[in-house]
């Protein structure tokens, strides 16, 4: 039996609307009998779920961020908000992680602004598993921070290397810093100044990992910058999907491709959702104190319900606690400050 855990869910976060999210709460209530939900949103999305379920709670929020509205601008504006009320019940105790599908940017800054950091941790990241050949990988930072120091990808390292242990059972993740060689000598100044960085202050740290063997899996966290974390992982995304399309126009192109595709089929299936981000549920927000899932715009029922699901485990395996202890470990360890958004 699993621990007991709460975690705050959005409804009003995703492209599809609250009919999506509430489906994978309930879905995501049915795979784990231990998982108690607060759904937020208005009363009348809510409270009908909540009183046909006994593990969902409802938590009214009379207001909605949009995704054009300006993340930090909104958070401060619309304190009544699904994101900020969601994130508000992980700092008050109530839920012990959240899970949105909403604006990832009024996600980011709710999480930093009402959450807030962990204890020695300058900028909270993103980071999302990536179905890589040999094993799983973690990237990170996808979109947390367009703008980096070197330092900070010290931080993503430990943050990463917690999650993977903690969530992933891996224990000695190896390290790598994404440039476009494997020498030291590669990239701008600033990969330069990163690689010795890690090399000193990251024992897992195994060396640059260049783009096109990010997939192959040599690596359990690949640390970047923001900007190129998140152009880095559409271009997967995107890859993935074009290449199902091609396959997908390939089997049916004649006759007896068709009946090829009929004794691939299964086979293609299992393909598909190792590709699918919906696989992965979100891209879990380190360095915050408590456990924040960011959804894809686009989540479906399924997607919400893995969300919520990484939501419980990273919770339960408190990542945010061993993140705290590894940064205050760390010998450039910060004195608890972090930097404004």
């Amino acid at each position: 039996m699993a621990e007991p855990v709460t975690i705050a869910v959005d409804v009003m976060g995703g492209d599809h609307g609250p009919a999506v999210v509430l489906r994978g709460a309930y879905q995501a209530l049915q795979n784990d009998p231990d998982l108690h939900l607060l759904l937020v949103g208005p009363a009348d999305e809510v409270e009908p779920f909540a009183a046909a379920h006994d593990r969902a709670r409802a938590v009214v929020a009379t207001e909605v961020i949009e995704m054009g509205e300006h993340p930090a601008g909104a958070v401060r504006a619309k304190k009544d908000s699904s994101i900020v009320v969601g994130c508000r019940l992980v700092k008050e105790g109530e839920a012990a992680g959240f899970f949105s599908a909403g604006s990832t940017g009024a996600c980011l800054a709710a999480a930093t602004l009402v959450v807030g950091r962990v204890k020695g941790v300058k900028r909270p990241a993103l980071g999302q598993i990536l179905p890589a050949y040999a094993r799983p990988t973690l990237l990170i930072d996808v979109g947390a921070n367009a703008d980096c120091k070197p330092e900070y990808l010290v931080q993503f390292a430990q943050m990463g290397t917690a999650y993977m242990t903690a969530l992933m059972g891996v224990e000695s993740p190896r390290v790598g810093l994404l440039n476009i060689g494997s020498e030291e000598t590669k990239g701008d100044a600033f990969a330069q100044e990163a690689y010795q960085l890690l090399s000193r202050q990251v024992p897992q740290f195994a060396g640059n990992c260049e783009g096109g063997n990010l997939m192959a899996g040599d690596f359990d966290v690949v640390v970047t910058d923001g900007f190129t974390g998140n152009v880095c992982l559409k271009t997967i995304e995107g890859t993935a999907k074009t290449l199902m399309k091609y396959v997908k126009d390939g089997l049916m192109s004649s006759a007896l491709s068709k009946v090829g595709a009929l004794l691939v089929k299964g086979s293609l299936a299992d393909l598909k959702t190792k590709l699918s981000p919906d696989t992965y549920g979100g891209a879990p927000l380190l360095g915050v104190k408590g456990a924040v899932i960011v959804g894809h715009g686009s989540s479906n029922e399924t997607a919400v319900a893995n969300g919520i699901a990484v939501a419980a485990s990273t919770a339960r395996a408190d990542v945010a606690g061993v993140i705290g202890r590894l940064v205050a470990a760390s010998p450039k360890a910060d004195a608890g400050k972090g930097e404004d958004l």
